[in-house]
């Protein structure tokens, strides 16, 4: 299984290094993360919704070591938020932020990350979008949750992401399932021990599936994120089985990958958004996208080989 060690390489600055400097590392890298800066990822937004579709920015990068660099990130969000407002895309692109950039880990992190993120969402909104929470290892989950109730209190658009491996997160659906709650379902990407997380990818589809039915029959908004065909095909089912319009659930894909796919689904008259990922500090996040397929790590394998 090549999947969690590529993860325990993702926190590893030797190999940091050594994959910065591979000779073929740009290209993939340029794959997965839609440049450096916002003036780069200004026409991938256009671009997607001249295409029909939407999407959810990420501004790469979670070790935070210092309150400036979590209030540096914040104003990368605000920056960001800011060109959407001019260019009047703000109903197109939602952010998807995650607290470990706002200083979540620092000490008094919890009360930290909330008054970094706050601004933020009420910057979102005031362009007519929102935020969605990325969830990341479970340690940091309970803090997560309890800062997306603190922003639903003002902001009830706020979103959330829920990890089918854990073994907690059908309670958590349930929990979510409101009216007018948005949330995100993935497999999940950190490496977590098997006392709290399926191991097994089987057992981790099978979760999925339980925890799409829960959104699905609940009050809220589900937001499906998958490229697995099946999965997909199970969702949309489910969603009919409940009754659910195309317009009352969305799918979500990484820039990147199935791009024919986005365009398909958005075409048949699905919500179909793209979350795009941008920014310097891409190394975390590029990691978990090799672990999370194998075909993945073998494009970069035969990229790091190409010399030129």
């Amino acid at each position: 299984m090549l999947g969690p060690v590529i993860l325990a390489a993702s926190r590893s600055d030797k190999m940091r290094r050594f994959v910065s400097a591979a000779p073929g590392t740009k290209q993939v890298v340029d794959r997965f993360i839609a440049g450096e800066t916002v003036d780069q990822v200004i026409p991938i937004v256009e671009d997607a919704a001249d295409k029909g579709l939407e999407v959810t920015l990420d501004v790469v990068g979670e070790d935070i070591t210092t309150p400036a660099q979590a209030e540096a990130a914040r104003d990368a969000y605000l920056e960001l938020i800011e060109r959407l407002k001019v260019l009047d895309l703000g109903p197109r692109a939602e952010m998807s932020v995650k607290l470990s950039m706002f200083g979540q880990a620092l000490e008094g992190g919890h009360e930290l990350a909330l008054a970094n993120v706050r601004p933020v969402v009420e910057a979102a909104a005031a362009i007519g979008t929102t935020v969605t929470l990325d969830a990341e290892d479970h340690t940091t989950l309970d803090s997560m949750f309890a800062i997306h109730e603190e922003l639903r209190k003002d902001f009830p658009q706020t979103g959330c992401v829920i990890q089918s491996y854990l073994f907690r997160t059908e309670d958590d659906a349930r929990r979510l399932a409101a009216a007018g709650s948005r949330v995100r379902i993935v497999k999940g990407a950190y490496k977590e021990p098997a006392s709290v997380a399926y191991q097994d990818k089987a057992e981790i589809d099978k979760a999925y599936v339980r925890i799409t039915r829960i959104l699905m029959e609940g009050a809220g908004y589900p937001m499906i994120g998958s490229h697995d065909p099946r999965l997909i095909a199970i969702a949309q089912e489910l969603g009919r089985q409940a009754g659910r319009k195309l317009d009352e659930y969305e799918f979500q894909m990484l820039y990147g990958i199935r791009s024919d796919e986005h365009v398909r689904l958005a075409a048949e008259g699905h919500r179909m958004r793209v979350y795009t990922a941008y920014g310097t500090d891409w190394y975390g996040y590029f990691m978990r996208r090799l672990a999370e397929k194998p075909a993945n790590l073998l494009f970069f394998g035969r990229s790091v080989l190409t010399k030129g």
